[in-house]
């Protein structure tokens, strides 16, 4: 791995057609172990809800079985998202595993829901208060409550009720704001928290976020100065014919989506590369391509390193998207795995 640029993953778990959530989490674990022997920065879980192709459901209990599982690299939320969530219960989860791996743990905080209205009323129907509106006001909370002195709640009649995450902590996971809009880099800079714009699948607004949370930077105890990185979808293979062959199914999944089609578990690349293609599938699969890094390692690896020096970065965070051919096994993911072999 470049001694410029730090790598570091993003995963969302994606469930093949004939795999198990078991069978996709597991290898999801594999690829958590080897990111920690490669050399990896970050090991990072998304948060998304009733998706066929996508595992990554809680980010709290995915962090502790691969924070077991390594030694060095930091796992985290990539992100937490939050209006489905009572500050203090993210708070709770948050400082246990940094109890569990002390000095491992960030705490990536998102705006989105990460799912459908339905889903969203249902995380909230056991009472949260947590909502859009009062995100700062909860992302200021969860600082509070993590930290050595705990939050304090003051009453009309002038008591005082402290509130601690874990009764004597020592140390508290690091809080990074991620988004891929306006606000949540002005929002970052204004709190003097770490930010990450949210590349991998919002195309649009990247250099005007950057240029906002750097700009607009206010210092804060944790942070002197702004701290930023990208993610980014990559597919690594040994022949550019073969990454572009493994990057088929997650095109067509995000096309799907895009125009409104129902989804499954994500298609084989066999099943990829049989399936017809309509000229709108066409022109979204194209759109999103043009934005991901597939070839060969050293195609990908340099690609990234540019990308990364263009917008004055020192960090990148993969979602590794490689899709599987039939036959190979359920309980692996080779085209992830090679990709994360292939570019350090």
């Amino acid at each position: 791995m470049s001694e410029k640029l730090a790598l570091s993953v993003l995963d969302l778990i994606p469930v093949r057609s004939g795999q198990t959530s078991a069978q996709a989490v597991s290898s999801a674990l594999e690829l958590a172990v080897r990111a920690d022997d490669l050399g990896y920065r970050r090991y990072w879980f998304a948060e998304h809800h009733n998706m066929p192709a996508v595992a990554s459901t809680t980010p709290p209990v995915l962090i502790a079985a691969a924070a077991a599982r390594t030694s060095r690299v930091r796992v985290g939320s990539g992100g937490v998202m939050l209006p489905n969530h009572a500050p203090l219960v993210v708070a709770e989860q948050f400082a246990a595993l940094e109890a569990l791996a002390p000095g491992r743990i960030d705490l990536g905080i998102g705006r989105a829901p990460g799912s459908d209205p339905v889903i969203t009323q249902l995380l909230r129907q056991s009472g949260t208060s947590s909502d859009v509106e009062r995100f700062p006001q909860h992302i200021a909370d969860i600082l509070a409550l993590t930290g050595e002195d705990g939050a304090s709640m003051r009453f009309v009649n002038g008591g005082e009720y402290v509130v601690h995450a874990t009764p004597a902590a020592v140390g508290r996971p690091d809080v990074w704001l991620l988004g891929s809009s306006d606000y949540s880099a002005q929002l970052a800079a204004q709190m003097g928290l770490p930010y990450v714009f949210a590349n991998h699948f919002s195309g649009t607004g990247l250099e005007r976020a950057l240029e906002l949370y750097r700009t607009s930077f206010q210092p804060s105890e944790d942070l002197a100065e702004p701290r930023t990185f990208l993610t980014a979808n990559v597919i690594a293979a040994p022949t550019a014919e073969e990454a572009e062959a493994r990057a088929l199914p997650q095109l067509r999944m995000f096309a799907r989506m895009r125009t409104g089609k129902p989804l499954g578990a994500l298609e084989t690349v066999d099943a990829a590369q049989a399936a017809p293609e309509d000229a709108m599938t066409a022109e979204f699969m194209g759109s999103a391509r043009a934005r991901w890094f597939v070839g060969t390692g050293d195609m990908v690896r340099a690609d990234l390193a540019a990308f990364a020096s263009k917008h004055g970065l020192d960090e990148v965070m993969i979602s590794p998207v490689a899709g599987a051919y039939e036959g190979e096994d359920l309980t692996t993911a080779p085209g992830r795995m090679q990709t994360l072999e292939l570019i350090v």
